[in-house]
């Protein structure tokens, strides 16, 4: 009986089409993308991915993504290059973006921020941490 209400009531009542959030994943390590993409895949988050700074542009505009976690060394480009181009683009200008680097020290923080981004994560990064960080940065 339950399930007839339910399948009935479903018929009746237009659910979001899309309500997971969406992160755009920047990093030219393919096992490292495939990695974080299926924990945050797991945790219920649409994953749109990029190997480059190019891509990663692109994708930002053509996804618009709620979060983006951008690498600092892209082949194409620096990922601090790559967050001040998406910060200049109006359609994209205020998506929070997270720099995930191996590169250490307060410098590397520094330059992420000057360059736009919202925080800095050191590699290697805990999965409770990254998604702990991006439910900060994503509004409900």
């Amino acid at each position: 009986m339950y399930f007839n209400w339910l399948f009935a009531y479903t018929e009746f009542v237009q659910f979001p089409v899309n309500m997971a959030k969406r992160v755009l994943i920047v990093d030219d390590n393919e096992h490292l993308r495939v990695i974080l993409a299926s924990i945050l895949r797991f945790s219920g988050y649409e994953i749109f991915e990029a190997e480059s700074g190019t891509q990663a542009i692109e994708k930002a505009l053509s996804a618009k993504p709620n979060l983006i976690l951008l690498d600092l060394d892209l082949t194409d480009m620096s990922g601090l290059d790559a967050a001040r181009v998406i910060r200049k683009n109006s359609t994209t200008a205020n998506i929070p973006i997270i720099a995930c680097s191996a590169w250490s020290g307060r410098e590397w923080r520094e330059k992420a921020l000057s360059a736009g981004m919202d925080d800095y994560l050191q590699k290697p990064i805990p999965s409770a941490v990254i998604k702990a960080k991006i439910e900060q940065f994503i509004r409900p």
